[in-house]
């Protein structure tokens, strides 16, 4: 990077939106003109402004140069012993509440400054890091005015579970470690343009440490450093050339405004010792304040004395803001450019309801135009809290939006850094509330969804003790640690008063110490008429799908497991103890799993000639129906078809599909294994990641065969919440009539029908028990790897899938006919097992089992009690009188059977039965 003119910051106010100055040189490029008067200091009367560094500057010999900049920044002291002075932003939304607008607005501008230094092409492959926890909305703000980005940001939040792509150090800060803990691991490997951003670019070290941590990993050949201010030295500037060179790739700097600070030699020992002595003047002060009632913690910052009061206030009002489903609430994980659009779409309805909110508190007259008469216009801030920033944002701006000249909206958030305050004009922050945090720690976060219930319980026992009092190692407390919230309350002026402040947090962050006394909706009371409260939902990711060999004995790319992996875990009960105990209510079919059943030499026989006998009719129904789905689909969401299938029974024939449709069409369809159960509906978190990864237009779910239908049906009712997905179900064969997508309704054997997991990628069934699967969870399967001599897996897909070509033009024929036929289902399948449940007496249709495949399963899993064949049924039946003898089940032959064979379930085992819900048929 060269290091050559900058172009100055114009000192007159300019409209954000509007474009920068021209003439920046070389690497270096300001995007010109500050904006917003923030609330830190100045005399509030319209006068003229006092600035709000001038306390700081005259006591430390502080010299602040560079057009501008005195519009853009102020001064105040740390508490900390790196650093005396602090730069306060008046438009970064942190320390100094703004017009969100304003706020957005600034990020917006060096946006669009990036993407006309990098142009289109580079600017569409460029990646976004803010850095926590001040530029995390600056970060996200430059994203959107880039467009089409993708914006991560640094976080000091651990989340279990996620992998950390990469970590530095910000030296200077109060808080030193940050953590990359993109969703996508290879967000940061791609070779586009990263584009760092931070509120203020002092010397470099910090950026020069993500570089090269980064760097190392993945290297790239551009690089461009955002911030409101560049404060560089000469020396730092050429500091960052020289490491620019050793890397041989490209760094540009875009600052909206560009100068000098000069410190003494001794700026850190005389700010420390002014802060001491603030410190104690204003502990001074609070006691001779006998008359007045001072917030304990905020009088040792000069918070605002208030005349004393009976009570607190009314506690505050939560706002469900109706966030939408598995949005990120920022990008700690990665914000994506349709995750922008998603939120673009549902801001309004959102600042819709905070409005609504605030006309019930009366804070808000009705309408939107500025209260008449001698009224005090309302004043509302929108608080987000340390990393949230975004989120909060763009619902400040919102808000700003819908109310018009109804109030003055104006956007802050809650920080770690210790700051402190002083009532006067001419410093930046000048007063402070201090709080208990609220943030859950790293070991908060994995225990926090199983103990959700049991903490609540121990909050409400904790008998209003203070959250800062209280043991460490519950959900939602961090050890005592302060946070703050600066220029909230009002101080000395009136004027700067809010009437309402609405406090936006994660879910994550909503915890004991939050709702507190002494936490941080309480003092906010004392600043304010009304308090609001208004949680997003902490985005957590989703684990990546698991794969073979990893995960089944199937190759990678054939199928990505939405599953956990419960393979450790001891599951498996004997057969008639497992029934005896979910016919009697005491358990749920899918808590627990059948022990694997092991075929005999007869047996083995038996599916090895099936499967050569039937593979041309099973590898025709396997073309039928893709090429029925590919026609279908042709026209939905990108035209290219998301295969999931319904583990496992769906999951071979998902496979062969995905088979066929690469060695036909030459297409690699996705394909997904997600978990269903009866009376449990199907896995809701599968869903959202599969939602996240593809257009759910795109989705087909795949199942084996349908018996009666209840599958079909519970996947019917378990999308409805949804409303994305299609709930039409594709399967190789529909004897019941339940489905309009099939490959043919003839009952037939499907040899994978045949064995449990061993034809089935060796992964067992799945599993939903509360004490293995969490509300963040998916559910959970075993992969018996121990079984591996004894898999056919591969030898099944790749018998059928050796017949494609042979019964392709017949599989096109059919589903030519099929796609112009009326398809409609018939329910032929659950109109007779009604039947044969009320003729042999069993009073419940879950215990009757129709098809060659539901009877298989009986067979080899439940407690069989007899099982109803065809008359004249031929040797697709030899596995069911095999296994039937075995089990010492009777045969019987009848007429009128509209399926092969039906299996019913033992009935000495009913009282109650296994129902719809999965438990009891009551």
């Amino acid at each position: 990077m060269s290091d050559a003119a900058r172009e100055p910051a114009n000192g007159a106010r300019r409209d954000l939106a509007g474009e920068p100055a021209s003439g920046a040189a070389a690497h270096v490029h300001a995007a010109g003109g500050p904006a917003g008067g923030g609330e830190g200091g100045g005399d509030g009367d319209g006068g003229e402004a006092v600035w709000s560094g001038e306390w700081v500057a005259g006591r430390l010999d502080v010299v602040l140069s560079g057009d501008g900049l005195r519009e853009l920044l102020g001064l105040a002291l740390r508490r900390n012993p790196k650093r005396a002075h602090l730069l306060v932003s008046s438009v970064l939304g942190k320390h100094v509440p703004e017009r969100p607008g304003t706020v957005h607005g600034v990020g917006l501008r060096l946006g669009r400054r990036v993407r006309a230094l990098l142009g289109d092409a580079l600017a569409e492959r460029a990646v976004v890091l803010g850095y926590a926890e001040t530029a995390t909305g600056l970060g996200h703000s430059v994203a959107d005015g880039i467009g089409g980005v993708t914006c991560l940001h640094s976080t000091r939040r651990e989340v279990p579970g996620v992998a950390t792509a990469g970590g530095f150090e910000e030296e200077h800060s109060h808080a030193t470690s940050h953590l990359l803990l993109p969703e996508e691991p290879g967000l940061l490997a791609g070779d586009g343009p990263l584009v760092l951003v931070d509120d203020e670019f002092s010397t470099g070290r910090t950026v020069r440490n993500t570089i090269a941590a980064l760097h190392r990993r993945h290297p790239r050949q551009r690089y461009v450093v955002v911030a409101l201010t560049d404060m560089r030295s000469a020396d730092d500037a050429a500091a960052l050339e020289k490491f620019a060179a050793e890397l041989g790739a490209r760094v540009d700097v875009v600052a909206l405004g560009s100068g000098r600070v000069s410190l003494p030699d001794d700026v850190l020992e005389r700010g420390q010792r002014l802060v001491a002595e603030a410190t104690a003047e204003a502990a001074a002060e609070a006691a001779a304040a006998a008359d007045t009632a001072v917030e304990p913690d905020d009088a040792g910052d000069r918070g605002s004395p208030l005349p004393a009061r009976a009570g607190r206030a009314h506690p505050a009002v939560t706002v469900d803001l109706g966030w939408p489903l598995r949005l990120p609430d920022g990008g700690r994980h990665g914000f994506t450019a349709a995750h922008r659009a998603r939120l673009d779409a549902a801001l309004p309805g959102m600042a819709g309801r905070l409005a609504s909110a605030l006309a019930g508190s009366g804070t808000l007259p009705a309408g939107t135009e500025a209260p008449e008469g001698d009224r005090r216009t309302p004043r509302v801030l929108v608080l987000g809290c340390e990393e949230l920033m975004y989120a909060p944002l763009r619902l400040g701006v919102a808000l700003e939006e819908r109310l018009g000249k109804a109030a003055e909206v104006r956007f802050s958030t809650t920080t770690r850094s210790p700051v402190l305050a002083l009532d006067d004009p001419a410093y930046a922050v000048r007063t402070c509330i201090s709080f208990p945090a609220h943030e859950p720690t790293g070991q908060d976060l994995a225990e926090q969804a199983a103990r959700e219930a049991e903490a609540a319980d121990a909050a409400d026992a904790a008998d209003g003790a203070d959250a800062a009092e209280r043991p460490a190692g519950r959900a939602g407390e961090t050890g005592g640690d302060l946070r703050y919230a600066y220029n909230v309350a009002p101080g000395s002026d009136p004027r700067r008063r809010f009437d309402a402040v609405v406090v936006v947090t994660d879910s994550a962050a909503d915890t004991p110490a939050l709702h507190a006394p002494g936490g941080l909706l309480d003092r906010l009371r004392s600043h304010t008429d009304s308090v609001l409260l208004a949680v997003v939902p902490s985005y957590r990711p989703l684990q990546a799908p698991l794969r073979g060999p990893d995960f089944s004995s199937y190759a990678p790319d054939e199928v990505g497991w939405l599953l956990q992996d419960l393979s450790d875990t001891r599951l498996e009960a004997p057969t008639e103890e497992r029934e005896e105990a979910i016919q009697s209510g005491g358990a749920h079919y899918a808590e627990s799993l059948p022990v694997e059943y092991q075929p005999s030499a007869e047996y083995e026989r038996l599916f090895h000639g099936a499967l050569e006998a039937s593979s041309v009719r099973v590898a025709r129904a396997v073309g039928t129906v893709t090429e029925t789905v590919l026609a279908e689909r042709a026209a939905r969401g990108t035209g290219r078809p998301v295969l999931v299938s319904l583990a496992r029974a769906g999951t071979p024939v998902g496979v062969l599909m995905r088979r066929w449709a690469q060695r036909t069409h030459g297409l690699a369809l996705p394909h997904y294994a997600v978990s269903i159960v009866r009376g449990r509906g199907i896995d809701a978190n599968a869903l959202r990641w599969i939602a996240s990864h593809h257009d759910p237009a795109d989705v087909v779910f795949v199942d084996g065969w349908t018996g009666k239908g209840a599958i079909t049906r519970e996947l019917a009712e378990a999308l409805a919440p949804f409303g994305e997905f299609d709930p039409e179900i594709a399967v190789l064969a529909d004897p019941g009539g339940c489905v309009r997508t099939y490959g043919t309704r003839e009952d037939f054997l499907i040899p994978s029908a045949c064995l449990n997991s061993t034809v089935s990628g060796l992964i067992s069934r799945t599993v939903l028990r509360a004490d293995l699967v969490g509300p963040q969870d998916y559910h959970g399967a075993k992969h018996y790897r121990g079984l591996a001599g004894a898999d056919v897996s591969g030898r099944f897909l790749d018998t059928v899938a050796a017949r494609f070509d042979e019964v392709r033009e017949d599989a096109a024929a059919d589903a030519s006919a099929l796609v112009a036929a009326d398809r409609a289902p018939t329910w032929a399948g659950w109109r007779a097992v009604e039947r044969i449940s009320e003729e042999y007496g069993i009073g419940d249709v879950n215990l009757v089992k129709p098809g060659v495949g539901e009877t298989t399963r009986v067979l080899l899993r439940r407690v069989p009690w007899r099982v109803l064949t065809r008359r004249g049924a031929g040797r697709d039946l030899d596995h069911v009188r095999l296994l039937a003898e075995q089990r010492g089940v009777p045969v019987e032959e009848t007429e009128g059977l509209p399926y092969s064979c039906v299996g019913l379930i033992h009935p000495r085992f009913t009282r109650g039965a296994t129902g719809a819900d999965g438990r009891a048929a009551g």
